[in-house]
């Protein structure tokens, strides 16, 4: 069992992987930059180390000074959380050079599969299904024939990235070359590689991913799909599971892909396979996130598996207590609570938060690093809470989570709690029955995009 582990994050995931450390039996030791001196992670670990100014480029995201906190400080192995190095395989080697575990994927699986493009070859491999389009590196007479070939709306997407970043949409052949070169220098600015691929847009669509767990004896472990949908500008919003718009037999074919692909790949610790999943109930790879997800709790309340205290002993070099497909329960939903305008586009909105009240009552979780008080500093992801619910049934699980946001109170910078109010209560939330384009035409009140 480790004794010391470094937790290489800000925010409520640090928060979230401290308390799971802690119940574990093992001192956290924490890192923050000068914006986060007072913050909550840093006071429940039992270790801080400074490691920069304000700007993450400088703190979290310096490999040389997050590994020498965690050597200084005797750990034995670092949690990365999601967001900044999570994702990054310089960093696991660094780890490994420095006798250091990192408690995730190793550095060989994260670089594939960190490459979009190489992840869909080695999932065409494992007989995963794919979007259709071409490989990595197309030129623009790729994608010009691939796209006549397909037929439009298409979409353009960093080989090297995720987010949202270096991808447009295009509906005419007329938009496409000044649409490759916009995003491919979007890619190469955001990523250091502009290196793109063509996908054929699948409309309407659904976003549900599948949680899995592996071990590095072999085993693996799915959870079930998470329904990600509800998006503005490729961004989660909410999510849930069960996804309303599976049957058994899609999710079992869902899941059994999801645990080809890690068995093929020789995945090992948390990771989520993406999935879009077309009108007509087809499903096709999008990417493999090595790494733990914003959304966990969701897979978390439906199976009763602490997800994060897993990946611990997972790293450890402990079995998974079960493989195959995890039982599961009820229907859980989460909220993203985000310091942003949806009235102004959904625009960042740091500044001093003067009332934090979070809901309480049964089947409520809130993961935080809000305090009443505190300051949303302008350098990091607005997001400030998560606010997940858990009941019986997904028509009581709505009912609950539109009393905690209720409940919720929160005041002095703008968020997303009224938007999210307006998008559980609406029909089309309500009926399952919704895609990821569906904010774009909504018509809600607290939004303008």
């Amino acid at each position: 069992m480790f004794s010391r582990v470094l937790v290489a994050n800000r925010g409520e995931i640090a928060v979230r992987v401290i308390r799971a450390l802690h119940e574990l039996g093992i001192e956290a030791v924490a890192v923050y930059s000068t914006a986060d001196a007072e913050a909550l992670h840093v006071r429940l670990a039992d270790h801080a180390v400074k490691i920069g100014p304000p700007p993450a480029a400088e703190s979290y995201l310096r490999i040389p000074s997050v590994i020498a906190a965690a050597a200084t400080t005797g750990c034995e192995a670092i949690h990365p959380g999601y967001g900044f190095l999570s994702e990054n395989p310089a960093f696991v080697e660094a780890c490994a050079d420095n006798d250091l575990v990192f408690i995730g994927p190793n550095a060989d699986v994260m670089a594939r599969m960190g490459d979009k493009a190489q992840a869909k070859v080695e999932m065409r491999a494992a007989g995963v299904p794919l979007v259709p389009g071409t490989d990595k590196g197309a030129s623009l007479d790729d994608v010009r024939r691939a796209a006549e070939e397909l037929g439009f709306p298409v979409l353009l997407k960093a080989a090297a990235g995720g987010g949202g970043k270096g991808m447009r949409r295009v509906e005419t052949a007329d938009e496409l070359a000044e649409a490759f070169a916009a995003a491919g220098n979007e890619a190469q600015a955001a990523f250091g590689d502009g290196d793109l691929y063509l996908e054929k847009v699948i409309t309407p669509a659904r976003h549900v991913e599948i949680q899995v767990l592996c071990d590095r004896h072999g085993n693996v472990l799915t959870l079930g799909e998470r329904e990600c949908s509800i998006q503005r500008r490729h961004q989660k919003l909410i999510e849930e599971s069960p996804s309303p718009a599976l049957d058994p037999e899609t999710r079992e074919a869902m899941e059994a892909a999801a645990e080809r692909a890690c068995q093929t790949i020789g995945y090992e610790n948390a990771g989520t396979c993406e999935f879009l999943l077309g009108p007509d109930g087809a499903f096709s790879f999008i990417e493999l996130n090595a790494r733990l997800q914003v959304e966990h709790p969701v897979s978390e309340l439906c199976t009763g598996l602490d997800l994060v205290r897993q990946q611990v002993l997972v790293a450890e070099g402990e079995r998974l207590p079960i493989t195959g497909r995890a039982p599961r329960r009820g229907h859980a939903i989460e909220i993203r609570i985000n310091a942003e305008d949806p009235s102004r586009a959904f625009a960042p909105a740091p500044g001093r938060v003067t009332r934090f009240r979070p809901p309480l009552g049964p089947g409520v979780r809130v993961d935080t690093w809000l305090e009443e008080g505190g300051t949303i500093p302008p350098y990091y992801d607005s997001l400030i809470a998560k606010l997940v619910v858990w009941d019986e049934t997904r028509p009581a699980a709505i009912e609950r989570a539109l009393r905690a946001l209720g409940e919720l109170e929160l005041e002095g910078v703008p968020t997303t709690r009224e938007a999210a109010q307006e998008i559980v209560a609406s029909e089309a939330f309500r009926s399952g029955e919704y895609s990821t384009s569906w904010l774009e035409s909504a018509e809600l009140e607290a939004v303008a995009l």
